[in-house]
């Protein structure tokens, strides 16, 4: 009985294809607009969970308080409250602690031979690496008694190595002068690419922090420090005690704000999610509406079949097809009308999709969750929107039909 239903829907709707395939229109848009804006939010959600992952493993970030000038807050970081006792305080108190760096972030001239660049100088401890996951190319990462006596020793990433000495060269052994100050290179950094701010982390060169403060920026305090958690159960009582300490070594009474902030990896990452997920679900929200016009459509175009095709209805009842066999034939067309649209819309969507990555660069996703969900939504409507309808034609009584021109 189904097969037969299904033969007569499709023969009913051939019978009428340019208005089928219009008809249809409507649940392609919607349903392409789904697949590609959820793909891209998606992708987006991706890209920034693998940005967020480039930082290290179970990472708590420390920043430094915020200056005001002019009226503005210059934001966390911008003053340095956090000083070497601090650091020292944390790696030798906080329990279920894998590692900790500082950092000591500056911008000097870096030259080699007769070639000169501007590039971040960041100065860190000997975790950092540990810390950050980031792995050397050749060489190796300077150790504890290089950073005890401000050695002149330096990391280089590939964004700077290639254009102080080209592409194919490797740096190790390199001298590079800072400001005038030599340092040999000791170690080249495996490539990370952007970050979340969008900036080259491979445009950088990695020094001891206390040769950073003494030969190059003179400052006297820390901007930030990175620590890292033993276990990803250990990130909240980290930076529970974290926050205790400093907050008693700066004298921070009750109910008076922190001159620091803690935060952990995942926060990190859900506040940086945040603005693609709303923008998610803010363009999936436009593109059920597409959906919605496309269900409306296939409703008034099965009113409009009803209409035309009474006598027809009226014939079959009168020979003994009941108002059920009637029902069922109308929301079977509606169906097959809503599942083509949507077959269709899931390739257009997947097609735009895969566009967008290959020739914008965007990033998107294509996940086989948002396909089924697609299609189930595309036979919903058709159940939906084809019901009343299909109803409609049931109920009509059979001498009225076959009287109706």
């Amino acid at each position: 009985m189904i097969g037969a239903t299904l033969k007569l829907a499709i023969r009913a709707l051939h019978r009428n294809l340019l208005r089928t395939l219009l008809t249809t229109l409507g649940m392609i848009i919607g349903v392409a607009a789904v697949i590609a804006s959820v793909s891209l939010g998606t992708g987006a959600k991706v890209q920034v969970e693998s940005q967020i992952a480039s930082l290290g493993q179970n990472v708590v970030m420390v920043l430094s308080g915020q200056v005001t000038r002019g009226g503005f807050s210059m934001g966390y970081g911008s003053a340095g409250t956090l000083t070497k006792e601090d650091f020292d305080a944390v790696r030798r108190e906080v329990s279920g602690l894998q590692g900790a760096s500082p950092e000591v972030r500056s911008f000097a001239q870096v030259a080699a031979g007769s070639q000169n660049i501007n590039t971040q100088v960041l100065g860190v401890g000997s975790d950092y690496l540990d810390v950050r996951a980031w792995p050397c190319v050749s060489g190796g990462s300077f150790g504890e008694n290089e950073v005890r006596n401000a050695s002149k020793v330096a990391l280089i990433g590939r964004t700077a190595s290639k254009t102080l000495f080209g592409e194919d060269v490797d740096p190790v052994g390199q001298t590079i002068r800072i400001k005038s100050a030599p340092f040999t290179i000791v170690g080249f950094l495996q490539p990370k690419g952007m970050n979340l701010m969008g900036s080259d982390q491979d445009d950088i060169i990695l020094v001891p922090y206390t040769s950073a403060m003494k030969r190059l920026s003179g400052a006297t305090t820390f901007r930030s420090f990175l620590v890292q958690a033993k276990t990803p159960d250990d990130l909240v009582g980290v930076q529970q005690e974290i926050s205790e300490i400093l907050r008693q070594r700066h004298k921070i009474g009750p109910g008076r704000e922190d001159d620091f902030i803690v935060r952990t990896q995942q926060e990190i990452a859900e506040t940086a999610t945040a603005t693609s997920r709303i923008m998610t679900i803010i363009i999936g929200v436009v593109a059920s509406v597409s959906l919605i016009v496309g269900g409306i459509g296939i409703m008034n175009i099965m009113l409009v079949s009803v209409t035309e095709r009474t006598r027809e209805i009226g014939v079959r009842l009168a020979v003994g097809a009941r108002g059920w066999d009637v029902l069922f034939q109308f929301l079977t067309e509606s169906i097959v009308l809503s599942l083509v649209g949507g077959l269709v819309g899931i390739g257009i969507g997947v097609f735009v999709s895969q566009s967008l990555t290959q020739f914008f660069q965007f990033p998107t996703v294509i996940s086989v969750s948002s396909i089924l969900v697609a299609f189930g939504v595309s036979a919903s409507i058709g159940i939906v929107f084809g019901f009343y309808p299909a109803l409609k034609a049931s109920r009509l009584d059979p001498i009225d039909a076959l009287r109706y021109e």
